[in-house]
């Protein structure tokens, strides 16, 4: 029914400044981008972050002790009020979104893989952009991902996409500290590529997302090894899926 069937990814650190505040704007270029691609045939499905981030705004500091129960409820305020911003965004371009919570048992084969198929094809097959995220109101412990860069990597397995894009706040895979004047972007990358001598993960803040760098690499190899042509690049730049999809050298491409 389309050209192409792709999978964006946008964590945490791309949506929020130095400050942890949500950036409308970027959230703004982002819909521009899908709403783009939409006109040229080419349909998205969106993995999003930002609901703790999103719920800690709201409700500010929390007395929950536990790391854990605070997570959830951060989750179940932000939640809402992330799809409120995409909804306006999205309506703006005239075009329509949903939202779509899996837990990891929906990846497991048997009926609740088969649910979220028939719930994603749906979605696509009317035009909608499915908006997917961990449902962290109820995922704790064996049912948790390990990060939305794993649920973008399976929901790309999972619909045979075309392209896996994960968003992040710099332009690649380096092959060391990304500020560094002796560090390389690294240009293209093989799903049996051993690259964890460059692979630093940093400690991030409560609510700032769980994956970093080597998450990011790891699932887009084990996508790349299905045939899913993956680019890890930078969100906060304009225009970045364009000129992926136009074919333009932008940030590190992982391939067969």
């Amino acid at each position: 029914m389309y050209k192409q069937r792709i999978v964006v990814k946008v964590g945490t650190n791309v949506m929020t400044n130095r400050d942890n505040k949500i950036v409308r704007p970027v959230l703004k270029e982002l819909v521009r981008q899908i709403a783009e691609l939409y006109e040229r045939d080419i349909i998205t499905i969106l993995v999003s972050s930002g609901s703790v981030i999103a719920g800690k705004e709201v409700l500010g500091a929390s007395s929950i002790k536990n790391k854990t129960q605070k997570r959830q409820v951060y989750s179940a305020i932000g939640q809402p009020r992330m799809m409120r911003l995409y909804y306006n965004i999205f309506h703006d371009y005239g075009m329509k979104c949903a939202q779509v919570l899996p837990t990891k048992r929906d990846f497991s084969p048997g009926i609740h893989r088969q649910n979220m198929i028939n719930c994603c094809e749906g979605l696509l097959s009317e035009g909608v952009i499915p908006i997917a995220n961990e449902d962290d109101a109820v995922s704790v412990t064996m049912s948790m991902f390990s990060d939305n860069d794993e649920l973008a990597s399976l929901i790309a397995q999972l619909i045979n996409a075309d392209k896996l894009i994960i968003l992040t706040d710099i332009d690649g895979v380096y092959t060391g500290h990304p500020e560094a004047e002796s560090s390389d972007l690294i240009s293209y990358i093989e799903p049996g590529d051993n690259l964890e001598k460059y692979i630093k993960d940093s400690n991030k803040r409560e609510g700032e997302g769980r994956g970093g760098m080597g998450s990011k690499l790891d699932f887009a190899q084990q996508a790349a090894a299905k045939n899913i042509t993956t680019y890890i690049a930078n969100g906060k730049k304009d225009n970045t899926i364009i000129d992926i999809i136009d074919g333009k050298n932008v940030g590190t491409k992982v391939a067969l």
